[in-house]
């Protein structure tokens, strides 16, 4: 087993895996630059290191990382997600080092990080793709005759894209043309690639990811999917798991071929294969090779630590489970709270928070990194925390969100908790009915009362629920 393991990351994930840290007697060691000298995963490490004054260039250089794993005598780093952690770089830096890369090989990190190659993977292995080009475009006329093959609508996105960067929705000719040089450039700012290439536009589908777990013993197993419909501009703000909009044909049709996805490419360690899924069809869409954002979910449906399990892998240890032993039980939402203001077209509201109170109570979890008089730097992501709740039922889950978004208190900064209160109130919503569309087709939902809290919204609900059912 792994003895000391430096976290190239920080804020809430570095958190969270200090905390597994903790659980398995393995000490941690935490990095920051200067913009997070008192934030919370300094504080709760067993040691920190200084990497400069520079707010992102220290979490992106991979080589000083690696050094000071070395230096500080960890045997590995976990890179959570975001920053290094899809960069094979840092992979490869940690082979060479004899550092464990908590991860898979450097090799897959690079085939799947490149989305042409991706899709050809799976073609390869059988595993249905989205029609689009057969590679990247060598320019503007050639996106043209391969949008005129594919027909319209059509997405022109970044080859070595991810995060919902670099990607465009053309639907004529006159879109594309217009969309070309600025996915270019946002390709080249973001990636450092100016590569792009074209798939058909599924229109309204359901984003529905799987989670999926292998060691280095030729053991894969899935631990169901989530459904990430509810986003805007691709990004993410909602996460459900297991969705209640599959069938359970379709869970172990999607599950199965997330399964054969990662064994065709060799995967290792834990990683998410996302699909877009219309009606009976379903599309591969990309593989995260990292733990996500939203693994908080799955947790809390199988009772399975991702975290863990990926400290286990990286130790050489086969998994904790057979596929025949893990199973689903209940509904969670994980939300995630940004210092946004959703009523000024989510303008970011860093600042100091002046009050926060967690909420508690049966079925409710927090990640976060935040506390009363922590100042949000406008130099990272906006998310403050990731409110999880889980219940038996689906309309439990809902009432059980509301229900914690009127238990929490976070003042000091804007944040798009009322706007998610507003969201679990909506009937559409409530009746598992949405896909990828709902944000833009729902405007109304960001016109709330500047006065109105989440537990007005949470009674407005109860009392509604106790109406129809005759309580």
């Amino acid at each position: 087993m792994l003895k000391k393991i430096l976290i190239a990351n920080r804020g809430e994930i570095a958190v969270r895996l200090i905390r597994a840290c903790a659980e398995m007697n393995i000490r941690s060691v935490a990095i920051y630059t200067e913009p997070d000298r008192y934030a919370l995963h300094v504080k709760r490490a067993d040691e920190a290191h200084f990497i400069g004054d520079d707010p992102l260039g220290g979490y992106l250089n991979a080589h000083r990382i690696v050094n000071l794993a070395v230096e500080t005598g960890c045997d590995a780093i976990h890179p959570g997600y975001g920053f290094l952690s899809e960069n094979p770089e840092l992979a490869a830096i940690c082979t060479r080092r004899g550092i464990r890369f908590i991860g898979p090989k450097a090799e897959v990190i690079q085939r799947m990080g490149v989305k042409t190659a991706a899709r050809q993977a799976m073609i390869e292995a059988g595993v249905p793709v989205t029609p689009g080009s057969e590679g990247n475009l060598d320019d503007a006329n050639h996106a043209l005759k391969e949008a005129e093959r594919i027909g319209y609508p059509v997405m022109l996105k970044a080859t070595s894209g991810g995060g919902g960067r670099g990607i465009r929705r053309c639907d004529d000719a006159e879109g594309l043309k217009t969309a070309w040089d600025r996915v270019v450039s946002e390709a080249t700012k973001a990636f450092g690639s100016a590569e792009v290439f074209l798939e058909k536009c599924i229109d309204e589908p359901r984003h529905i990811e799987v989670q999926i777990l292998a060691d280095g013993h030729g053991n894969t197993v899935h631990l169901f999917e989530r459904d990430c419909s509810i986003q805007r501009r691709n990004q993410k703000l909602i996460e459900i798991a297991p969705s209640p909009q599959l069938s359970g044909d379709q869970r172990a049709h999607i599950c199965g071929l997330a399964v054969k996805a990662a064994e065709a490419v060799g995967y290792e360690n834990a990683g998410t294969v996302e699909f877009l899924v219309k009606g009976e069809d379903v599309y591969f869409m990309e593989m995260n090779t990292r733990v996500q954002v939203e693994h908080t979910i799955t947790e809390q449906i199988t009772g399975v630590d991702i975290v863990q399990e990926q400290i286990r892998i990286a130790s050489g240890l086969p998994l904790s489970w057979r596929q025949d032993e893990i199973s689903m039980r209940g509904f969670a939402i994980q939300l995630r709270i940004n210092a946004e203001d959703p009523q000024q077209d989510f303008l970011p509201s860093f600042g100091r928070v002046t009050r926060y109170y967690a909420p508690g109570g049966p079925g409710v979890r927090v990640d976060t990194a935040i506390y009363t008089g922590y100042s949000i730097p406008p130099y990272f992501d906006s998310m403050c925390l990731k409110l999880i709740v889980w219940a038996l039922r689906w309309d439990d889950a809902l009432d059980r969100g509301l229900r914690a978004l009127a238990d929490m208190r976070l003042m000091g900064v804007k944040t798009t908790a009322p706007y998610y209160a507003q969201i679990l109130a909506n009937p559409t919503f409530r009746g598992g009915r949405f896909d990828t569309s709902f944000i833009a087709k729902h405007p109304e939902l960001t016109r709330y009362s500047e006065k109105t809290r989440p537990q007005e919204l949470a009674l407005a609900v109860a009392t509604a629920i106790a109406v129809h059912t005759g309580l």
